[in-house]
């Protein structure tokens, strides 16, 4: 019976995983974190204007300022684009969408004065030392009271 070892089918398959060029024989860079995936895909995708501030960090990181501005030479424009200003405050806006638990109280409700929200239960509440930390609360009566 013959026993098939699974291999890379494609050249750029075969560079990703050795990290090799299989030409010259010489090492490749390859992107392995998502980082860095994300700025190759902006470089490529340039022209969307989406892409603008993940393309401009990318051209800063590489020492290529040339590349911004207004010039015929030039890959970006030096003022975001209105479209990608726009796409950068809806990706805000849907990150921290149901993520924002403190706010401001509403006098005309009733509320009382201060921030509402949940109870403050201190850095890393599942922490052994927080365990601690909360029997001592009780026994001296200040704090908040941990959440059970």
């Amino acid at each position: 019976m013959l026993a098939f070892m699974q291999m890379a089918q494609d050249i750029a398959t075969c560079m990703y995983y050795t990290g090799i060029d299989p030409f010259t024989k010489e090492e490749a860079y390859v992107a392995r974190n998502l980082r860095d995936r994300k700025l190759q895909r902006a470089l490529m995708q340039f022209f969307k204007p989406e892409n603008y501030f993940t393309v401009r960090d990318a051209l800063i990181q590489a020492g290529r300022h040339d590349l911004i501005g207004g010039g015929c030479d030039c890959l970006i424009p030096a003022q975001p684009p209105r479209e990608a200003i726009e796409a950068r405050r809806r990706r805000a806006n849907e990150a921290s969408r149901g993520d924002h638990y403190h706010s401001v109280a509403n006098p005309a409700k009733g509320e009382p004065a201060g921030e509402r929200g949940l109870p403050d239960q201190g850095y890393r509440p599942g922490r052994k030392t927080a365990r601690r930390q909360d029997k001592r609360r009780e026994r001296k009566g200040g704090g908040s009271a941990p959440l059970r």
